[in-house]
């Protein structure tokens, strides 16, 4: 509960937002992994995310989920599916399930993710999955916020592999073939394969799983281990928290910018283009001549 107090305080940028988080122990979160969960609907992610947990509980960590879920464009609101597919696991006092609205940002996540996730750490959870809303390509948010990502393909989307390459696929981490005892996961499979030169890291990287047969998760578990470890040992994962950290500073900014800039933009006088009618309100800024 505490958890969840804390979320929504951050969520919706109330004032005691900043003490709570300045209050954060961050050691917890430098020991912590995030691990981000993508790829288009269908794909079996949530199913995915559960199977994971299961077997991280038999390890004995402590596991927080953030589940992303679309936003309503009349009410704001959200479904918030993925508390519903994971209900099995609410009964554990050492999962801690949060579903988050996307509240229209593009990405597959929220702006409040990334202090989402450092609060969970913080409460003690040892892994954090982030699971995205499933948009397929648009989805690069979660590259830029989770420790390693997992792209979740299943059959049927193999004709998108080649249009596919020059986005999340050449950067995600590890590829995952869901429904694996699906017609077409062969072919998927060799299809994912020529995103790889190197034999070695393909073998790392690309597996198959049928998570709802709990098949092939251990193996990914033990993928996901050690990629963490030698992102570790190299300085990759620091380097990554860095850019992460940077990244999500502009976007609070921004974030925290955007009704003051949606109110100036209904009062200025409207350049003949909107590029052009941006460049007049962020003069205003630079100027200190706001309205």
């Amino acid at each position: 509960r505490a958890i969840g107090r804390a979320v929504s305080l951050v969520e919706d940028n109330a004032p005691e937002a900043a003490t709570l988080l300045e209050g954060l122990d961050r050691t917890r979160f430098d020991q912590a992994l995030v691990l981000g969960i993508t790829g288009p609907p269908g794909a079996g992610k949530s199913t995915l995310t559960g199977a994971l947990t299961r077997r991280l509980r038999r390890a004995e960590k402590r596991v927080g989920i953030i589940g992303i879920d679309p936003s309503s464009p009349v009410t704001g609101g959200a479904l918030l599916g993925d508390r519903i597919r994971m209900m099995n696991h609410a009964l554990d006092p050492d999962v801690v399930v949060r579903s988050m609205a996307t509240r229209g940002r593009l990405g597959g996540i929220c702006a409040a993710a990334g202090a989402a996730m450092r609060i969970l750490a913080a409460g003690g959870c040892e892994i954090i999955l982030i699971e995205t809303v499933g948009i397929g390509q648009s989805e690069m948010d979660i590259i830029r916020l989770a420790d390693l990502t997992l792209m979740v393909l299943a059959p049927g989307f193999g004709d998108d592999i080649q249009a596919m390459k020059a986005g999340i696929l050449e950067v995600a981490d590890l590829l995952v073939v869901n429904k694996a005892d699906l017609p077409g996961a062969d072919k998927l499979l060799l299809d994912l394969a020529t995103v790889f030169t190197d034999a070695a890291e393909r073998d790392l990287r690309l597996l198959e799983t049928t998570a709802g047969e709990n098949k092939g998760v251990a193996t990914l578990l033990e993928r996901i281990t050690l990629l963490a470890e030698r992102c570790r040992k190299d300085g990759t994962l620091a380097a990554r928290r860095r850019n992460a950290h940077a990244l999500e500073t502009v976007d609070w900014a921004l974030e925290m910018l955007r009704p003051r800039l949606t109110e100036l933009a209904e009062q200025v006088e409207h350049a003949p283009d909107p590029r052009l009618a941006a460049e007049q309100l962020l003069a205003r800024f630079k100027t200190g001549t706001e309205i």
